[in-house]
């Protein structure tokens, strides 16, 4: 594909720009394939901004004519009358900045318009940024990633002797979003595996996540069981979960919808493990949303954090209705349940709602972090997003399309990923020492999940990545953010190892809202960064010290 193609304007002189959190400035923009680049051509300017276009997630513009006098007059005595026209343009990005360019001439205006509309919008995987992007210091050689898809497996001897490694969807065949290699119970062949993927929604039948080495138990998650209104059965499903618990008294069953969804979900084909066929299983139902009402959410959100008006009672009435704090609430329960279940009761857990890409890896990924100290080391975190997240089949491409300012709604958009990294910020406020990470890393990769110059979160599934050569031709943004120096800067100062789980608060007064993302364009806030980073460097600069 030509870039050329969609930008009829590639530079224009003496723009104008309004930036959050900077003076106004003018100089000349250029757009190029991927990128929009200002620079400041006033005298003793060197401000530079590079906007990736795939950032963007809404324009506004409007264009006016401007009509003045010259200021001087002829030999006639008349007054000479000039015309001109202007153009502005709003830019609403994924990361929540607004920017505004005033462009001198309409034409130009209405050009610049339609190659950052049509630029940022590109459907075509492989014409996005970071099949371009090469930095000098990565290499495209070696592995991508920090973990292949079983090599977790292997670091877990214990395990070995009830679990397996199965490659019995190594053509994806068997479920399209599943990694080609993962855990299931070692009594378990693969043609029952099949069988069982027939039965689940998407195939996605069940399989390992999360082995606690303290008391052997284990976190499993799948698609829900195609029971369909006439109650069908597989008696190898019901076989798999019996050979999951095996001599212990009973497993749980967390289904993130509620009864009635369920319930609902039969028509459709759907359903949920009745107590009849799953005897030793209890099943616990709690309400996780998912899909437009957590996009709607945090549209709400947005617009109330844009809110100029300076009303407390109005602002608190926003938050309060866009309900995203009950979804962060909802959320920190749920996966406090599931670790509940596994680390104070001693039993294994089954996790799915619908096709368990959404709400399944964000309950089974918290509780992973309440439960187990190496997914609290920056390493150890990113590791956990990756296996949960990327290889676990997260539709990234669908979910991120838009964010909170995007005119054109897509059924498939959802903010999934970023409320985990609001539930995981509130883990870390609340247990300042027991993370490895900063909150740097968190905006970073709230940020990254939307546009980025790595593929990481590219496509939607393991499948689609290889189908693509994207792990040939992109570079990973986990081995990037553990590089010499940038590992540093996303390592929490204050980190101190503890065996322990961390228990989160989920009383109303303990969540906040996450000021450094949602607010993160507003003066206040900037001084909370700056003041917090210079907290961060003394105490860098004091451990030094300590052990000199």
């Amino acid at each position: 594909m030509e870039f050329s193609e969609h930008i009829k304007t590639a530079n224009v002189e003496d723009v104008v720009l309004r930036q959050p959190l900077h003076p106004q400035s003018r100089g000349t923009l250029c757009i190029t394939g991927h990128h929009l680049l200002f620079s400041d051509r006033e005298e003793g300017g060197s401000r530079q901004v590079l906007l990736l276009l795939r950032n963007v997630d809404a324009i506004e513009k409007s264009v006016e004519n401007l009509s003045a006098y010259s200021g001087f007059f002829s030999n006639a005595g008349a007054a000479e009358r000039t015309s001109a026209s202007s153009g502005t343009i709003k830019i609403k990005c994924k990361d929540l900045q607004i920017l505004h360019l005033d462009i001198p001439g309409m034409e130009q205006c209405l050009n610049i318009a339609h190659s950052i509309e049509t630029l940022s919008s590109l459907d075509t995987v492989s014409d996005m940024y970071p099949f371009f992007h090469r930095p000098s210091d990565l290499s495209l050689q070696g592995q991508w990633g920090l973990m292949p898809p079983g090599e977790h497996y292997s670091q877990l001897k214990e395990m070995h002797g009830a679990w397996r490694l199965s490659t019995v969807n190594e053509d994806y065949s068997v479920c399209p979003t599943y990694p080609p290699v993962v855990i299931v119970p070692k009594s378990v062949d693969d043609d029952t595996l099949r069988r069982v993927a027939r039965f689940r929604q998407g195939g996605r039948f069940p399989i390992l996540c999360y082995y606690h080495q303290k008391n052997s138990m284990v976190i499993m998650r799948s698609g829900q069981p195609l029971i369909g209104a006439n109650k069908r059965r597989c008696k190898e499903d019901e076989d798999l979960l019996q050979a999951v618990i095996q001599g212990s008294d009973k497993g749980y069953i967390i289904d993130t919808r509620s009864s009635q969804q369920a319930q609902q979900a039969r028509v459709a084909g759907g359903g949920f493990e009745s107590k009849s066929s799953y005897s030793r299983w209890k099943r616990l139902h709690r309400h996780m949303e998912r899909g437009k009402p957590l996009q709607e959410s945090l549209i709400k959100l947005v617009e109330a954090c844009g809110d100029a008006s300076h009303n407390m009672d109005r602002w608190l009435s926003k938050l309060e209705n866009s309900k995203w704090l009950s979804h962060v609430q909802t959320a920190l329960s749920t996966a406090g349940l599931l670790a509940e279940c596994v680390e104070r009761d001693g039993h294994s857990v089954l996790v799915h709602g619908f096709e368990g890409t959404d709400s399944t890896l964000l309950i089974s990924t918290l509780a992973q972090l309440i439960m187990d100290p190496c997914c609290r080391t920056l390493e150890g975190f990113l590791a956990l997003l990756e296996r949960e997240w990327v290889q676990a089949g997260h539709p990234f491409q669908q979910r991120c399309a838009r964010s909170a300012h995007s005119h054109a709604r897509l059924q498939q958009e959802s903010p999934v990923f970023l409320l985990l990294l609001d539930c995981v910020w509130q883990l870390w406020r609340q247990f300042p020492l027991a993370l490895g990470f900063s909150e740097a890393l968190l905006l970073r990769l709230a940020g990254e999940a939307y546009s980025s110059d790595y593929g990481t979160f590219l496509c939607n599934s393991h499948q689609e990545r290889c189908t693509l050569g994207l792990m040939e031709n992109t570079h990973c943004l986990f081995q990037a953010l553990l590089r010499p120096g940038k590992r540093e800067y996303y390592s929490n100062p204050l980190y101190e190892h503890t065996e322990l789980a961390i228990w989160p608060s989920v009383h109303p007064q303990s969540l906040q809202l996450w000021r450094a993302f949602f607010l993160r364009w507003t003066p206040q806030t900037r001084h909370l960064e700056e003041a917090q980073e210079e907290i961060r460097n003394m105490v860098i600069e004091w451990g030094k010290l300590a052990l000199s």
